[in-house]
């Protein structure tokens, strides 16, 4: 449900074909269980190379991890010229719209009901439950960061992609230059 007073978003990439790092970022929680109770993951990925650029765990669904988890990856690179995400209340509330557009991103939302909008992120919970979780749940809060921890190391270093050549998204998030939003306005002479 989104955010009180949030503003409506339109899906932008519909049909975008990705050129480079940076260029699209998405969001998304999910439940992580535990032998006893559960907790919230949310990540941040870099769709074109599929690289988990941060993560956080939370026992609540409040915006603070969300914006912590954002904070993090907006640290040690550029913005992303688009940022997407669902339409929960974390990601269309004032305080993280006003955080993306500070940074200068453009704000593209899914489609309401349509998980498939955002299919790269949803394909990494697969991964991190299926890989992961599901093989040794995590008895507490402080066992779970850590096995987090070591997946998202593996996954993002050692874990190669068909759809990157057979890269990790590290390999390819660092090999390939980073998007320059002055592409989209040049054009090619005739």
């Amino acid at each position: 449900m989104p955010g009180e007073g949030s503003t409506r978003y339109p899906y932008l990439l519909r049909e975008r074909v990705l050129t480079a790092p940076n260029e699209v970022w998405s969001t998304d929680i999910t439940y992580i269980p535990m032998a006893r109770g559960f907790l919230y993951l949310v990540a941040v990925l870099d769709w074109h190379s599929r690289y988990v650029l941060s993560w956080e765990l939370s026992n609540t669904l409040d915006v603070g991890f969300c914006l912590s988890a954002l904070g993090t990856a907006l640290g040690p690179q550029p913005a992303p010229y688009i940022f997407n995400s669902d339409q929960g209340s974390q990601f269309t509330s004032q305080l993280f719209e006003q955080a993306l557009l500070a940074a200068g991103c453009q704000i593209s939302r899914d489609g309401r009901g349509r998980a498939t909008d955002n299919a790269f992120i949803e394909r990494l919970w697969r991964s991190v439950k299926w890989e992961c979780i599901y093989l040794n749940p995590a008895t507490d809060g402080g066992q779970l960061y850590e096995q987090l921890q070591a997946y998202f190391t593996y996954y993002n270093h050692h874990r190669p992609h068909q759809a990157l050549r057979g890269q990790t998204p590290a390999q390819f998030f660092a090999q390939t230059p980073t998007f320059n939003p002055q592409q989209i306005c040049l054009t090619n002479p005739a």
